[in-house]
């Protein structure tokens, strides 16, 4: 059975992911690019994004996406690790939503703060509307968005 703590520790645990777009310039192609996250207070994750950057490009042209978070600790087997992919459509956020997700994305990456002050970096929230979990052999599953999000929120 699929557990929303195992999951939340695996997201609390790691800072980088692998973002899944698709390609606005090549055919709707699947674009995978290195991206820092943190997570909402409703444990969906925060991107920090250029507005130079292809996934960006195509995150404007198409919002729907796809986060692969993976345990570090198991890079010699990675199989063997706990790892998620989150399914969502990304938006940049404004407002005072934005305010306390930059907040809660700099206390995860320091350095992000030179980011933020530059015009052409947004943060950018997944809303996840499902996840495909894996926790170790034979313990895998999907989890629906809602259920997802009542086990990852503080």
């Amino acid at each position: 059975m699929v557990s929303p703590p195992s999951l939340r520790a695996l997201l609390a645990a790691e800072r980088q992911a692998v973002l899944a777009t698709i390609s606005a310039r090549r055919s709707g192609w699947p674009f995978a690019s290195l991206a820092p996250f943190a997570t909402s207070t409703s444990g969906e994750p925060l991107l920090l994004l250029s507005e130079l950057a292809e996934h960006t490009r195509n995150l404007r042209a198409d919002p729907r996406a796809s986060l692969l978070v993976q345990d570090s600790q198991t890079k010699d087997d990675p199989q063997a690790g706990a790892r998620v992919t989150l399914l969502g459509s990304a938006e940049p956020l404004d407002g005072p939503a934005s305010q306390r997700a930059q907040q809660r994305y700099v206390e995860r990456h320091p350095q992000a703060a030179e980011y933020l002050m530059l015009a052409d970096f947004h943060l950018w929230v997944l809303h996840v509307t499902e996840a495909r979990f894996v926790n170790g052999f034979g313990d895998m599953g999907w989890l629906q968005g809602d259920r997802l999000r009542a086990g990852l929120a503080e």
